[in-house]
C-alpha cells in the first residue's frame, strides 16, 4: 500500500454491502473533530467504496480520514480490520523518514515519552546520541516493539512541540 487513501479504500472493499452500510450510518453519528464538518447524509449513503474513500479523504485529508475510518471501525466491532487499517497508516509510520530529518525539538519528544512509552535506559540511549536526526533514528529503534497507544503518543508529543511540522507532513 503506498498511501492512507490506498490503505482506507482496502478497508472498504473489505467490508460486506451491510457492512459497508452500517459504516455509513456510523460514520454521520461518530463524534468529529473541531474544524470538520460532516458528510451529508444524501451523499453518503449511494456511495461505494472508491467513492466513500475519495470523500473521506477529501473531506477530512488522509491524516484525519483515516483516523475517523479507524474509529467507525472499532465502533462497529470490526477491531482486526481497524488495527490493520491503522497500523498500515499510522503517521509516525507514514512520515518515518521527514520526522528523522525534520524534528527539531528532539527534546520535548523526549521528555513526553519519557516514563511513559520510554523507559529511563532508552529515554538516555536516545539523549546519548550527538546530533537530532541521529536521536529520531534512535527513537525510531524502539516503534517495532511499541503498541498503537505508544505510537499515538509520540504523534500527540509532535503535535505540542512541532505543530507545523505536523500540519505540514499532514498536508503532504
Amino acid at each position: 500500500m503506498g498511501s492512507r487513501r490506498d490503505a482506507i479504500l482496502e478497508a472498504l472493499e473489505n467490508l460486506t454491502a451491510d457492512e459497508l452500510k452500517k459504516f455509513k450510518l456510523k460514520l454521520l453519528s461518530v463524534p468529529i473533530r473541531e474544524g470538520y464538518g460532516r458528510i451529508p447524509r444524501g451523499a453518503l449513503l449511494p456511495m461505494d467504496p472508491l467513492d466513500l474513500t475519495d470523500k473521506l479523504v477529501s473531506f477530512y485529508l488522509e491524516s484525519y480520514g483515516t483516523e475517523l475510518t479507524v474509529t467507525v471501525l472499532r465502533d462497529m466491532g470490526m477491531q482486526e480490520l481497524a488495527e490493520q487499517l491503522y497500523k498500515a497508516a499510522h503517521f509516525v509510520d507514514q512520515h518515518r523518514a521527514a520526522l528523522i530529518h525534520r524534528v527539531t525539538d528532539i527534546n520535548g519528544v523526549l521528555d513526553a515519552l519519557h516514563g511513559v512509552v520510554l523507559s529511563e535506559e532508552q529515554y538516555q540511549a536516545v539523549c546519548a546520541e550527538p546530533t537530532n536526526p541521529a536521536k529520531m533514528r534512535k527513537l525510531f529503534s524502539f516503534t517495532p516493539a511499541w503498541n498503537l497507544d505508544c505510537k499515538n503518543r509520540l504523534l500527540q508529543a509532535l503535535r505540542e512541540t512541532q505543530p507545523y511540522l505536523v500540519a505540514d507532513l499532514e498536508q503532504s
